[in-house]
């Protein structure tokens, strides 16, 4: 069945792999029964992909509300959208909201249009919170952003209302143990940082470190070890290959256009790593 193209990522994420899907699709197994994707993220292989079963889950509870209010609310967050201006003072008003105690008490439509309209408009479309939580990047100075793609956010809606596609937010472990033969899990976790001044982990709230790291790889041995099949994509640096050794790494090269630090953008090499030929 041929694939809806406008099913897309709604949001820029760091670490994206829109860019990428040749090499990922490239390394896929055939026949995906149920797909499982426990770091979401900005959804690029899911898109891609189309699953008509699968379950996705992240643990930026913030970035999960965008999903199930795309799915749940569309026309009320379209609405919404339509209501943000481009304008400095106002996104740093908007930016400001999680640092209130009022935050709690918005609906879920707004928090996601919230997210959405930073995301559109702030620099270089870098999702970070700081060690408390709340939304640091600094206003974008776009001239035009596209703050209300709708095309885009009608088509995702429909997927994830046409298919078996389940939204979850929780530690991506509680996920893992939803596993069996008939499923493929795909991991996109916080990559390890290439450098010690490279340590850019704002996705969620406390970041991500070797402990962590470690963490998954023996929830992929266990998966392994149920004869799941995995796929991880992670940055190609000594610490993970090493982590990784007894498994298939293929090394890619990725243009990287989103980072903190303009001289980390550009070709950077990154791992694939499977539990199958």
């Amino acid at each position: 069945m041929a694939k809806n193209r406008l099913i897309a990522p709604f949001l820029k994420w760091v670490g994206g792999k829109r860019q990428i899907m040749p090499e990922i699709e490239q390394h896929l197994p055939k026949g995906i029964k149920v797909y499982i994707e426990p770091f979401i993220g900005g959804g690029a292989v899911l898109f891609h992909l189309q699953p008509k079963d699968a379950i996705i889950n992240d643990f930026n509870s913030e970035l999960v509300n965008v999903y199930r209010v795309i799915k749940n609310d569309l026309e009320h967050l379209i609405v919404d959208l339509q209501q943000h201006k481009n304008e400095s003072e106002y996104f740093y008003e908007i930016r400001a909201l999680d640092r209130a105690s009022a935050f709690e008490q918005l609906t879920d439509v707004a928090r996601a249009s919230r997210i959405i309209y930073l995301n559109k408009t702030c620099y270089n479309g870098l999702y970070r919170v700081n060690n408390s939580g709340e939304f640091n990047s600094p206003f974008g100075k776009y001239k035009n952003p596209n703050i209300v793609n709708e095309p885009t956010l009608r088509a995702v809606n429909s997927y994830l209302n046409s298919n078996n596609i389940r939204i979850e937010n929780t530690d991506y472990e509680t996920i893992l143990k939803e596993a069996n033969k008939n499923s493929f899990v795909y991991l996109d976790p916080p990559y390890h940082p290439i450098s010690g001044s490279a340590n850019f982990t704002g996705y969620i709230q406390g970041g991500w470190n070797e402990s962590d790291q470690i963490r998954l790889k023996e929830a992929c041995d266990r998966l392994n070890k149920k004869g799941i099949k995995f796929m991880q994509s992670n940055s190609c640096v000594d610490f993970i290959k090493d982590l990784y050794s007894g498994y298939h790494i293929h090394i890619i090269k990725a243009n990287r256009a989103i980072n903190s630090d303009g001289e980390k953008r550009g070709e950077v090499e990154e791992v694939l790593i499977k539990n199958y030929e």
